[in-house]
C-alpha cells in the first residue's frame, strides 16, 4: 500500500512539471502550478522515504523545469519595458523636508554636511531655501556621487563638494577637503536605502522588480565585498538563522534558513531576488502579503531582503561610526539630524542621542551603575562618566511624517526623525 502511495505521488508531481515544461511562460498561472508542485515534492519527501531512485529522478525534473521556468523568466525580463525604464531619471522625494529644514536651523555661511545624499531630495530643498551654503554630499552609492557632481555643477552660487565614501570614510574625505574637527554647522543622516536602489532591479534591492541577488550599496566599487548571493549560497543554517533573526528580526528565521539551504542544495544556487522571495514565501503558506506592527502590508520576504541589506552593507556599524565622526566634526552647539527607517537604526540613534552605551542593557538607572558597595567611586569620576552629557537631544519624542504625507509618499510611512545638538 505504501508503494502505491509513493509511486502516486510521484507520478502525480511529474504530471505537474510537464504541465509547467510544456507552456515554459512564467505566467502566473505556471508559477503557482509549479511552485504547488514543489510544496507537494517536500511533504512527500517528508511523509515517505523514497528509494535513492525515485528520489534523484524527483530532484532531477524539479531541477530541470526550475532553470527551464528561471531561463524563460529572464529572457521575459530583459525585454520587459520596466527595465528600460532603469536609465530614465528617477525621482527622490524627499522624506519630511519642513522638519528637517526647521531642525537645521540654516544660516547663510554655514558648513552642512549631507551623509546620504541619494536622490539629492533633501540637497535641493536645503541649497533652495539657503542659497549660499557650504554643502559636503557624500554618499557610499557611486551613482548617487554621479548625481551629486551633476547638482555641483548646475548651482550659481553657494559651494557644494560631492564625496564618494561609507560614513567610515568621512574624516578622510573631510581631512581631503581641509575641513577640520570642529568646524562642521551640522550633519544630516537620510538612513536606509535610496529610492533609485529599489527602482533599478539590477542593484537586487526590490522584491517588486526581478533582478540579480546583490544588495550591495557600493555596486562594484570594492569587488571582494561579498552580496546577497554569497550569502545564502555558502553561509549554514545556523549563520543564516542569526543574519535573519537579528537584522530582520524575523520570527520564522529557522525555518526560513532551513528551507533556503534546502533549495539551493535541490536547485543550485539562487542568483536572483525573486527565487529567494518565491523560497521565503513558500515557508509561510499563506499570501504574498502579511501585516507588520502598524498594520501595514508587507511582503513575506520583507525582513528577509532587509536583514541581508543590512549585513552584506555592515549598516549598522556603519551608522554607529558615523556618529562618532559627526560629534567629532560638529561645532559646539552643533546640530545632528537623523532619519531612520525601521526600529535597529533608530536604536543606534536614540542609545547616541541619549548617551546610553550600545552595550549597555536597556532602561537601566543611575542607581545600578552603583549597586556594587565594595567599589568606590571619586566624585569627579561620576561627574565626567556618568552625567556628562554628549548631546542634548532637541525633541525627548521621536518625529514621524503626517498622514497626509504619507498618502502622497508612501516610502515616508516607516520614518522616524531625531535631531540633537552637541554640549
Amino acid at each position: 500500500m505504501a508503494l502505491c502511495l509513493k509511486q502516486t505521488c510521484l507520478i502525480q508531481i511529474k504530471s505537474l512539471m510537464q504541465a509547467v515544461c510544456q507552456r515554459f511562460l512564467y505566467t502566473s498561472a505556471s508559477k503557482k502550478l509549479y511552485l504547488n508542485g514543489l510544496k507537494q515534492w517536500r511533504d512527500t519527501c517528508y511523509k515517505h522515504s523514497f528509494c535513492n531512485r525515485q528520489h534523484r529522478a524527483c530532484v532531477n525534473q524539479f531541477k530541470h523545469v526550475h532553470s527551464s521556468v528561471k531561463t524563460e523568466s529572464l529572457v521575459d525580463e530583459q525585454n520587459a519595458p520596466e527595465n528600460k525604464q532603469s536609465k530614465k531619471e528617477v525621482e527622490h522625494v524627499p522624506v519630511m523636508v519642513t522638519e528637517v529644514l526647521e531642525l537645521l536651523q540654516l544660516k547663510e555661511g554655514q558648513l552642512i554636511v549631507d551623509m546620504t545624499f541619494g536622490g539629492g531630495g533633501h540637497a535641493k530643498e536645503i541649497l533652495k531655501h539657503t542659497p549660499n551654503i557650504n554643502y559636503v554630499a557624500s554618499d557610499r552609492d557611486s551613482f548617487a556621487y554621479n548625481k551629486a557632481v551633476e547638482l555641483a555643477a548646475s548651482l550659481n552660487c553657494g559651494k557644494m563638494w560631492p564625496v564618494l565614501g561609507r560614513f567610515s570614510e568621512i574624516s578622510t574625505n573631510l581631512d581631503n577637503l581641509g575641513i577640520q574637527p570642529g568646524q562642521v554647522d551640522a550633519f544630516l543622516f537620510d538612513l536606509g536605502t535610496s529610492s533609485f536602489q529599489f527602482d533599478f532591479p539590477h542593484r537586487g534591492f526590490s522584491l517588486s522588480k526581478n533582478g540579480p541577488l546583490d544588495m550591495r550599496m557600493d555596486g562594484n566599487r570594492f569587488p571582494d565585498q561579498p552580496t546577497a548571493a554569497d550569502v545564502v549560497n555558502t553561509l549554514d543554517v545556523a549563520d543564516i538563522e542569526h543574519i535573519l533573526h537579528k537584522y530582520g528580526e524575523e520570527k520564522k528565521s529557522k525555518l526560513i534558513a532551513h528551507a533556503i539551504v534546502e533549495a539551493r542544495y535541490a536547485y543550485g544556487k539562487f542568483t536572483h531576488t525573486k527565487q529567494l522571495a518565491e523560497v521565503v514565501q513558500n515557508v509561510f503558506n499563506s499570501d504574498v502579503f502579511r501585516q507588520d506592527k502598524l498594520s501595514r502590508p508587507a511582503h513575506l520576504a520583507t525582513k528577509t531582503f532587509q536583514a541581508l541589506r543590512i549585513f552584506v552593507n555592515d549598516e549598522l556599524n556603519e551608522i554607529n561610526n558615523g556618529l562618532h565622526i559627526a560629534r567629532h566634526y560638529l561645532k559646539s552647539n552643533g546640530r545632528c539630524v537623523v532619519i531612520s527607517f525601521h526600529s535597529l537604526e533608530d536604536r543606534i540613534v536614540k542609545r547616541h542621542f541619549h548617551d546610553i552605551d550600545m552595550d549597555q542593557e536597556s532602561n537601566i538607572t543611575l542607581h545600578h551603575h552603583f549597586r556594587n558597595t565594595n567599589l568606590t567611586f571619586d566624585m569627579d569620576v561620576v561627574k565626567n562618566d556618568y552625567l556628562k552629557k554628549l548631546w542634548e537631544p532637541v525633541s525627548r519624542k521621536v518625529l514621524e511624517p503626517t498622514e497626509e504625507e504619507i498618502q502622497s509618499n508612501a516610502r515616508s510611512r516607516s520614518a522616524k526623525l531625531r535631531a540633537a545638538i552637541k554640549l
